[in-house]
């Protein structure tokens, strides 16, 4: 007899009996009215838009249930997490109810994706159909059979500012194609957060754009969500200096700390006691607090100090069986226990992320970093429940700060929650802005730190010209389907070479013919190593990361659109100025006592720009008292102007590349002109050799008429362009 198993993500449910007793807040009831005005149409295509906590599935839910479900029309929800689509099942089953569906006694689901169902399995009868992107895309046909041309199918994108990516657009077209009446419905907290090209394409798609939207401030002031207090805790201890490539990787890509790393974290006696300490401090002020820990070792090790402390704590992880300790665990009874006020502290590892409903808690203590902004803000999310949800009218969210030499762009708490900004205050916006480069880190701070690495040359640039112009600012989605948030920062070195390469990027995927959505490794490191040549230089100060070349790469690919370009000119960049603060210092003639009144006043300003921006109290001192050493000793500080070349008549006799080296801005002025020089008159560039054209500069290479080697110059009137064939045959590539 063959063995029979249940599936949890295909079947049929019964419809309970009686009235839903989920009671809907007064924001989600306005949004169902929306909803139903707009669903007199025979199509639509619109946006549902409510904060993180403000309930965008359980309305979105709710009303499908009673006016689509009900009335026997099918329903393709789309996201492109497994959690989500995981999430979503589960809201469709826990509001069956007959107020809701009248007309029929049970509705089938499943659940599609690479860790659930497969296409093949998909029945005609399914009347919810929960796919993952990926798999939709790939299973096209079996979607299409599902789905009749005369049907009214409900489309609904979960995380919808997703679906302006190439996937999301062929899913969304195919659907239109077969189907008469498609009613599409996008959900979403941020729908406008990237770049303007970004804003066009979601109003291509959601033409009959926002049905309904509210924000975080408003759900704030309705008491629905408590109001969140960000603190940093730094505990000053390093993990970063043994961080190896393979375990940056791992972090990056998976948000895993290897395990090495997560015992050292664990064990830290001085971390751990610095928790509880903090907790002590402010015990009737955090109240009940949920811990969210490194790991299993971190986690114990943390409730027995809480215990000697006389803090009653328990402790829950994604798993019954301590196979360390051989202790057996109930999760539910710790929980029953925190929620029946008989433990202060749940210190939990991988499993309160969402789902479990706390409302009593109050603080939150992130112990364990992220890079997931998704986990980050369940992580928070555990906190918000507001007055009138049952939950507090303020939380408290204490994210602890270990220094890993800036190596890892862990999530900022505060910047996760992207609608909160509760004033409109120009400092706040400031403060935004300079956490944001916070976050990515500043490539010569953590040099400077490290007296191992000669910095000599970038400290010969004036200061200012350290400080970013503003910063390139976009997401994507990463190899393991996690949304991804990257910041290119821009300097004065690397502005011009951004722009031309960005507003080059339709020409180059189109001379690659790149259409998927995902570049492939061995193109990928083609086209890397041709933008560089083409558009960078490894010479200019503060340099570029290849990294950064490549995230955006990826992200044109999936979105077909530029990144936005963030300025920071509501930033008072002035205010970090050293040399202006140093003059001040010199003018006034302070005495030590003065200056160090002075700096403390600047380091403990309330706009905190200087804090934000250098981080670290010693490095700005130290970069100070060398700005204050060069103002007073300046011929012991010569500062080398990078466009300065003594001898023109030299610099002709350079390459390229040597050129490059020496002055950056006048290589690129050479090569522009050749490029100019070879332009038709629409616009596209050709070999000198064969005539090929093209509008894409990666197509052609520099080269010499009259050779080095015999005497000629790197002067226009001696350059040409040739394709890389005739290049290739010439033999005389100019490198």
């Amino acid at each position: 007899m063959k063995d029979i198993v249940k599936l949890n993500y295909a079947g049929t449910k019964k419809v309970n009996e009686g009235k839903n007793p989920r009671v809907l807040y007064e924001h989600q009831i306005e949004a169902i009215s929306r909803l139903n005005e707009i669903n007199k149409k025979d199509s639509f295509s619109s946006l549902l838009v409510l904060p993180t906590g403000g309930g965008k599935t359980a309305t979105a839910v709710y009303w499908l249930l009673k006016e689509a479900v009900n009335n026997k029309k099918k329903i393709l929800w789309v996201a492109h997490r497994h959690l989500l689509l995981e999430q979503a099942a589960e809201t469709f089953k826990n509001n069956a109810y007959s107020n809701l569906l009248y007309n029929i006694t049970e509705f089938s689901y499943r659940i599609v994706s690479g860790k659930h169902d497969r296409a093949i399995h998909i029945k005609p009868s399914d009347d919810i159909l929960i796919i993952s992107k990926d798999s939709a895309i790939k299973n096209l046909e079996y979607i299409n059979k599902w789905i009749g041309k005369d049907e009214e199918v409900y489309l609904v994108i979960d995380e919808a500012h997703h679906s302006i990516a190439k996937s999301y657009r062929k899913l969304i077209d195919n659907v239109y194609d077969k189907v008469n009446n498609v009613k599409l419905l996008g959900l979403t907290a941020t729908p406008f957060r990237t770049a303007d090209n970004e804003e066009g394409l979601l109003a291509k798609i959601y033409k009959d754009g926002i049905v309904f939207k509210i924000d975080l401030k408003d759900l704030i002031k309705k008491e629905i969500l408590a109001r969140p207090n960000f603190e940093e805790c730094e505990t000053e201890i390093n993990f970063g200096d043994n961080l190896g490539l393979k375990a940056i990787k791992s972090i990056e890509n998976l948000d895993i700390l290897p395990e090495d790393v997560a015992q050292k974290i664990a064990e830290n006696k001085e971390r751990n006691r610095l928790i509880v300490n903090k907790y002590l401090e402010k015990k009737n002020i955090y109240g009940q607090t949920i811990i969210f820990a490194v790991n299993r070792v971190h986690a114990f090790a943390l409730r027995k100090l809480f215990e000697e402390s006389g803090v009653k704590a328990e402790v829950i992880v994604s798993g019954t069986f301590l196979e360390f300790t051989g202790v057996d665990i109930s999760n539910e009874e710790n929980i029953r226990k925190y929620r029946d006020g008989k433990i202060q502290v749940l210190i939990n590892v991988n499993i309160l992320t969402e789902g479990i409903d706390l409302p009593q808690t109050k603080t939150v203590f992130l112990t364990r970093p992220t890079i997931s902004t998704i986990l980050m803000t369940q992580m928070i999310g555990r906190a918000l429940r507001g007055e009138k949800a049952g939950g507090t009218k303020e939380a408290h969210v204490v994210s602890f700060i270990d220094d890993w030499k800036d190596r890892i762009a862990w999530v900022n708490p505060e910047l996760s929650q992207e609608n909160n900004e509760f004033t409109d205050n120009n400092y706040d916006n400031e403060k935004k802005l300079l956490r944001l480069i916070s976050i990515k880190k500043i490539e010569e701070f953590a040099m400077l730190m490290d007296e191992t690495v000669d910095t000599s040359e970038l400290e010969k640039i004036e200061f200012m010209k350290r400080v970013p112009l503003g910063m390139y600012a976009f997401t994507f989605i990463d190899d393991n389907s996690m949304e991804k948030n990257y910041q290119v920062l821009v300097y004065d070195s690397t502005k011009p070479m951004y722009e031309e390469f960005i507003n080059d990027l339709p020409i180059i995927f189109e001379a690659h013919n790149i259409n998927e959505e995902y570049i492939e490794n061995d193109v990928m490191d083609k086209l890397l190593e041709e933008v560089e040549e083409i558009y960078f230089n490894e010479n200019m100060l503060p340099k570029y990361d290849k990294e950064d070349i490549k995230n955006i790469l990826k992200y044109y690919a999936e979105k077909e659109c530029k990144p936005k370009f963030i300025t920071f000119e509501d930033v008072d960049r002035q205010a970090l100025d050293l040399k202006t603060i140093a003059l001040n210092i010199i003018d006034k003639d302070m005495r030590r006592s003065e200056i160090n009144d002075y700096i403390e006043s600047l380091w403990n300003d309330e706009n905190q720009i200087i804090k934000i921006y250098f981080n670290k109290k010693l490095y700005f001192k130290q970069q100070l008292q060398k700005q204050i050493d060069i103002l007073e000793n300046p011929e012991d500080y010569p500062i080398e102007d990078s466009e300065f070349i003594e001898e023109t008549r030299e610099l002709e006799k350079l390459s390229i590349n040597e050129i490059e080296r020496i002055s950056p801005k006048k290589a690129k002025k050479i090569k522009d002109k050749v490029y100019y020089k070879f332009t038709n008159k629409d616009g596209t560039h050709y070999c000198k050799n064969c005539g090929y054209k093209s509008n894409y500069k990666g197509l052609f290479q520099i080269d010499h008429i009259k050779p080095m080697a015999k005497g000629g110059l790197t002067i226009v009137s001696n350059l040409q362009l040739l394709c890389k064939n005739c290049n290739k045959v010439k033999g005389d590539k100019y490198e």
